[in-house]
């Protein structure tokens, strides 16, 4: 598909057309098949702890958005896939290299062309991300819509860092809990529950 062709589809919410730029869903589960995932999520407070050699010894390093990393220390520095809800400047791209790019949100329009011409590209699919939402009772973020992929996948272990809830804010942005269209509390809840029903699961620290 061309880029006018691209464009037009987001503008008309041409969904069938968007999905023929992504893999599909088998082959993204049939890659977790089995690894060991460390799932980087944006709170500050991850900036203060170690967790670097222990992000790096997973399988599959999996980052959001703007995929920010202020140390190795603390965040490692490989990236395999990176979960989107918002463009990436092209640099981040070229500096992280991922294997894939995975567009999250159902808020298509914000998705630019060049991300969904990219090989390995997965567009998250519509029932997936309304499902969540009403299990959730409100929008989710990236973070959480990566989590749900990864529940129904068949991936030996998921480990989660970076994830405050928001309680320290993000590095990825200024804004607060309140400026965010997000229910924190409610997500703490849905991955507090994930974590005592699938052993898989863990939050670090």
């Amino acid at each position: 598909m061309t880029r006018l062709g691209f464009l037009w589809a987001k503008a008309t919410g041409d969904e069938a057309a968007l999905e023929a730029f992504s893999v599909p869903q088998s082959e993204l589960l049939a890659d977790l098949q089995g690894k060991r995932v460390a799932l980087i999520g944006n709170a500050r407070s991850l900036s203060q702890l170690r967790f670097g050699p222990e992000i790096e010894a997973a399988d599959l390093v999996i980052r959001l958005n703007t995929a920010p990393i202020p140390a190795e220390v603390s965040h490692g520095a490989r990236t395999d896939w990176i979960a989107l809800s918002t463009p990436v400047e092209p640099a981040t791209l070229t500096a992280r290299n991922p294997k894939r790019l995975l567009w999250m949100t159902r808020k298509r329009r914000r998705m630019s062309h060049e991300m969904a011409r990219r090989p390995g590209f997965y567009l998250n699919r519509l029932p997936d991300i309304l499902s969540l939402r009403a299990r959730l009772g409100g929008s989710p973020t990236t973070g959480l819509m990566m989590i749900d992929l990864l529940a129904r996948s068949e991936m030996t272990a998921t480990r989660l860092y970076g994830f405050d809830f928001f309680t320290s804010l993000s590095l990825s942005g200024s804004r607060t809990a309140t400026q965010v269209p997000h229910d924190f509390a409610a997500e703490r809840v849905f991955v507090d529950t994930l974590i005592a029903r699938d052993p898989r699961f863990s939050l670090r620290p």
